[in-house]
């Protein structure tokens, strides 16, 4: 008997009406003969309400209570689910993450999962019962509940896939699949019937919401088959495999673009060995993001380093490093908001040189300044004014073809 995993999320689930839909789709599988692990999130806007709560009470909650706060979100979700599952003639059975066995790291707020433990699942899977496990959340071996930052209900869900050995694992969201663009910025945008884990990895990271990075890595890591479709309309979805399938002609597979993005800049920081190691331990150290990074030479033996980061880590970011300003040894530290991030992604980058200059010319040719600038084998990255960054997305997705349809041949 095959085994799926389907994650729903929580605009998938924001009414009742919806939470029933959701059940009959389960059902569907399961008159499949095919045994079911569900994963969901937190009702509709639950998780956003919470947060306002804990806002009323304090600008700066502690890590740990925001997690015992959070994780109540999905026991809502999870029990109403099975509810609706075994009045339908669907017996089924909810367990909170640490009741399914998602073991994380001890950190608050955004912890990794680390292990899996599954008896329990097997057990009542043998049962003949459908499964519904809350995602987002997981304990620490000594029994501290933690959450897996926003979007870990993907996360939880390939890791359940990945340790029960299922045959495949549905994303089901309010998108029909992964688009080579964000469809509500880019009109032009269309679904892609395939991508790589490494395509669909890198625009997870630049901003590319439909996937959690860690969903992805994970599903890389393991190899497990993964799919991106509706939750409310019949069609296929994106399927994420080692090596997408179709449409292998395209260079680029899609623009990513992510808002709110600040460039800090250190001045005068010494030229030493530890300079760099020290700046970057003391923000690794307080979970502190680091994307970009730009260093250039000054005068005598200090350089000047910058380098973007999220706007929401900027004042934490300048706190620790002022903190720290006598042992790492700089002159000043500022920073410029206001920015955005514009990225184009596709493997077959590794073979197409030129694609990077095309990108710049691009942007020049409106006028669009560059102030920082990232590559890899598959993908370039521009920062630039978030006025832009719309703009910039859309000409972009029209320069490298991305609408039309590229036949293989």
């Amino acid at each position: 008997m095959g085994l799926i995993v389907i994650k729903f999320g929580g605009s998938s689930l924001s009414t009742t009406d919806k939470i029933k839909n959701a059940a009959k789709r389960i059902i569907s599988l399961k008159n499949e003969g095919k045994q079911v692990v569900v994963v969901v999130s937190a009702m509709g806007k639950t998780t956003d309400q919470l947060l306002e709560l804990a806002g009323q009470i304090t600008d700066s909650p502690e890590k740990r209570e925001m997690d015992m706060l959070l994780a109540t979100g999905e026991q809502v979700s999870i029990s109403l689910l099975s509810m609706a599952l075994s009045e339908m003639g669907a017996p089924a059975v909810s367990f909170t993450g640490w009741q399914a066995g998602i073991v994380t790291e001890k950190i608050h707020s955004n912890a990794r999962i680390v292990d899996v433990k599954i008896d329990q699942l097997r057990e009542r899977l043998n049962e003949g019962k459908i499964i519904v496990a809350a995602g987002f959340q997981g304990v620490t071996e000594d029994g501290e509940i933690t959450t897996l930052g926003r979007g870990g209900s993907d996360t939880t869900a390939v890791a359940l896939a990945a340790a029960l050995g299922a045959e495949r694992c549905l994303i089901c969201t309010d998108v029909t699949g992964v688009f080579t663009s964000d469809p509500r910025y880019v009109p032009q945008a269309r679904k892609l019937p395939s991508i790589s884990y490494d395509e669909m990895l890198e625009l997870a990271n630049l901003g590319a919401g439909v996937l959690h990075p860690r969903a992805v890595e994970f599903a890389k890591n393991y190899r497990v088959p993964l799919e991106v479709r509706s939750s409310t309309e019949n069609e296929e979805g994106t399927v994420i495999e080692e090596e997408a399938s179709m449409e292998k002609n395209l260079v680029v597979r899609g623009v990513a673009f992510e808002k709110d993005m600040t460039r800090l800049t250190i001045f005068g920081l010494k030229n030493e060995m530890t300079g760099l190691s020290a700046v970057f331990s003391e923000l690794a150290n307080n979970q502190i993001d680091v994307d970009i990074i730009i260093q250039s030479q000054t005068d005598g033996n200090k350089t000047n380093l910058s380098f973007s980061i999220k706007n929401k880590d900027r004042q934490a970011a300048v706190k620790v490093l002022e903190n720290q300003k006598d042992t790492i040894g700089f002159d000043s530290i500022e920073y410029e908001a206001g920015l955005a991030k514009v990225s184009i992604v596709g493997s077959g980058m590794i073979s197409n040189p030129g694609v990077a200059a095309q990108m710049f010319q691009v942007l020049a040719d409106k006028n669009i300044q560059i102030k920082m600038v990232s590559t890899s084998e598959i993908k370039v990255s521009a920062v630039i004014n978030e006025d832009k960054m719309t703009e910039a997305a859309q000409i972009l997705h029209e320069a490298f073809n991305l609408g039309a349809v590229v036949e293989n041949f």
